[in-house]
């Protein structure tokens, strides 16, 4: 084909029908254009707008490959900081100073968080130690006084149950209110003590023995909201036995210490299955009440008795008034 080009052919022209040889055409090399050319030819997209007619995109205004770089700087100026505008970057270059306070700026802000955070963790340190204060603080007692007791119950345990009484009202007091047990609860006596009170005169067992037993017994009586109406006459029937007591020992309390050899019996019980209803001492107490014409004074009522009064000291060993009682 090669020599076929190179031959002399016929042309038809104006002048006549004349061959003349025809030259052959040299093929031009096909040359990829450059990267400056692409860049001149076509408008870069600002990568940040993504719009070609950008400050940024337009050939005229970036006359040198510095101010590309610079431009490029902007961008990843923008990326540092979240406060600045596109307008600003693009109207105001930032110098390399301005560049890296605001990346320090990005880079130090999680460093007060967690100065923030360590505060909280140290408030919650605090919050805890004073919790765990508090639960150290926290007094232990006999397991009959759980967490849901009244506070009544709680404080008659605390400063009562166990303290060794020697006034002759307060034994008289606590051997009718442990006579009630047979038909009220612990709770339920303390919350009424002050009725018992008032209707038996303070239990003053002169007082008391000369009561109208009718009076006392009648229905709608403040007494008869208190006790059955056996109970109440019993105790009208003990304050008389009492002042014959105190005729003959010269007062409750010396007869009823002297059982005991004026000295609490302490128990030093670990479990509350140890603890008993009833001793040999308050059968020999209760027999020797019965005795003498006292009423409703059964074993398990004078071993109440004297748990309360302080007879025995039958106080957990790890309950804090144990130690108090001895």
């Amino acid at each position: 084909m090669a020599d076929m080009d190179t031959e002399a052919r016929p042309v038809l022209v104006p002048g006549g029908n004349k061959t003349r040889p025809v030259k052959p055409v040299p093929s031009k090399p096909i040359s990829k254009p450059s990267n400056q050319q692409m860049m001149k030819s076509k408008d870069p997209i600002d990568p940040i707008t993504k719009n070609p007619s950008s400050p940024i995109s337009n050939p005229r205004s970036i006359p040198k490959k510095k101010e590309v770089s610079r431009r490029r700087n902007l961008s990843l100026d923008g990326s540092c900081s979240s406060e600045a505008s596109i307008d600003s970057f693009c109207s105001r270059p930032s110098s390399g100073s301005t560049s890296k306070s605001r990346c320090a700026y990005s880079v130090t802000q999680p460093k007060k968080e967690v100065g923030k955070k360590a505060d909280i963790g140290k408030e919650e340190k605090e919050m805890v130690s004073a919790v765990s204060q508090e639960f150290v603080e926290v007094k232990r007692r006999c397991s009959w006084v759980t967490a849901n007791a009244e506070p009544c119950y709680v404080a008659f345990h605390d400063e009562e149950w166990g303290a060794p009484l020697h006034d002759d009202r307060k034994l008289f007091e606590i051997l009718v209110l442990s006579s009630a047990l047979a038909e009220l609860t612990w709770p339920v006596i303390l919350t009424k003590r002050h009725i018992f009170r008032e209707v038996f005169m303070d239990f003053d067992p002169v007082s008391v023995s000369k009561l109208n037993e009718k009076k006392l017994v009648a229905p709608g009586s403040p007494a008869r909201s208190l006790l059955s109406e056996s109970k109440l006459r019993s105790v009208i029937e003990n304050s008389k036995q009492i002042l014959k007591i105190i005729e003959e020992f010269g007062s409750f309390n010396r007869y009823i210490w002297g059982f005991v050899n004026n000295k609490p019996i302490v128990s030093r019980f670990r479990y509350p299955r140890q603890v008993p209803i009833k001793t040999s001492k308050a059968e020999t107490i209760s027999k020797d009440m019965i005795r003498r014409g006292l009423r409703c004074v059964g074993p398990t009522v004078v071993y109440t008795f004297m748990q309360v009064a302080g007879l025995t000291n039958d106080h957990l060993v790890s309950c804090f008034c144990f130690g108090m009682s001895v």
